[in-house]
């Protein structure tokens, strides 16, 4: 495994572990385990956000990488990364926000916000993966200029 494959295969790694622990977190607060409920899904964001971390930085230093597979495939791997994308940001929104709705004890709002939350991220775990597959296991493709690269016009 080469530096273009070893950072996105960690960060998608880090996807699916905090969807897991979403997934654990969700069936820990049916079962009334609040303070279970609330390390587990502090931990599903400590993963997004290592997700993140990896990924942004994979972005400015390594650059990101470009479809490898059939052109007549392209516009279709196209649209479902600007989806994937869209809903990530949603996602990430609304979990900033259902995890502020705890903190401050509002908890009828962060009932009805998790649950959406929740399956926002499950899909946006599952679109990266297939993300994931397309670039790096069916159609690996070529790698663009890292962003600081094209910043500083080395």
């Amino acid at each position: 495994m080469d530096i273009y494959t070893i950072f996105p295969t960690i960060s998608t790694s880090f996807i699916v572990i905090s969807a897991i622990l979403v997934a654990i977190g969700w069936s820990l607060i049916i079962k009334g385990r609040r303070e279970a409920h609330k390390k587990v899904m502090l931990a599903a964001a400590v993963a997004a956000l290592i997700f993140f971390i990896i990924y942004t930085s994979r972005t400015i230093f390594v650059g990101n990488t470009n479809w490898g597979g059939p052109a007549d495939l392209e516009i279709y791997y196209r649209v479902f990364l600007i989806f994937h994308i869209i809903l990530a940001t949603v996602a990430a929104v609304f979990g900033l926000t259902t995890i502020v709705l705890a903190y401050r004890e509002k908890f009828a709002k962060h009932r009805k916000w998790g649950k959406v939350t929740s399956l926002i991220w499950f899909f946006t775990a599952i679109t990266g993966v297939a993300v994931y597959v397309l670039l790096y296991v069916l159609y690996p493709g070529g790698h663009t200029k890292p962003v600081i690269d094209a910043i500083f016009g080395t």
